[in-house]
């Protein structure tokens, strides 16, 4: 029985995290879209989310977005996070992962994922640490290692971000970043 209140943490050894790989629809967006006149879906993101990416990146972790969506909108957000691994259009993420991992030398269990849905499934078999927002599909939360108390777009991002970099001793390590 969970106690209310008390969060819990990732069941996994997180020193040893080289990788963080996040899907957007569901994870760091919102399950909801609102769509543009135009008839481009348009997504909320979370500043906290964002603010963990960018340190993530900064403390030397290799951080990509895999996603199924197309919208620009999404590459822009996240390369202006520093993130220079943003793929589009991700039908089958499998491949786009195995490709992330070759470039950069990763072994599967170097790697924490977070989905929430279907497209996400073979990534999280995969994977070393799987990991899924509060709100995700039964069959991904079946696979994941996490469930994090936070539904997708509203911080689940940064509650993984957060416990990888302190596991790490990396969290709030450069106080001359923070104007201290």
């Amino acid at each position: 029985m969970k106690r209310k209140g008390k969060k819990q943490m990732i069941n996994y050894d997180l020193r040893k995290i080289k990788a963080l790989a996040f899907d957007v629809d569901g994870v760091l967006s919102a399950e909801t879209i609102t769509l543009h006149p135009g008839g481009e879906p348009m997504r909320s993101v979370n500043i906290k989310d964002g603010y963990a990416l960018q340190l993530a990146v900064k403390s030397g972790l290799h951080v990509a977005i895999i996603t199924g969506g197309r919208t620009e909108s999404v590459r822009k957000r996240y390369e202006g996070l520093g993130i220079p691994d943003v793929h589009l259009g991700c039908a089958v993420k499998i491949k786009t992962y195995e490709a992330f991992l070759e470039r950069y030398g990763l072994r599967d269990e170097e790697v924490l994922y977070m989905g929430d849905d279907i497209p996400d499934y073979e990534v999280m078999q995969r994977c070393g640490c799987p990991c899924a927002p509060a709100d995700a599909a039964p069959e991904i939360k079946a696979l994941a290692v996490y469930i994090s108390h936070l539904k997708g777009g509203y911080g689940c991002g940064r509650d993984v971000i957060e416990q990888v970099l302190k596991a790490q001793g990396l969290w709030l390590k450069d106080e001359k970043a923070f104007g201290w």
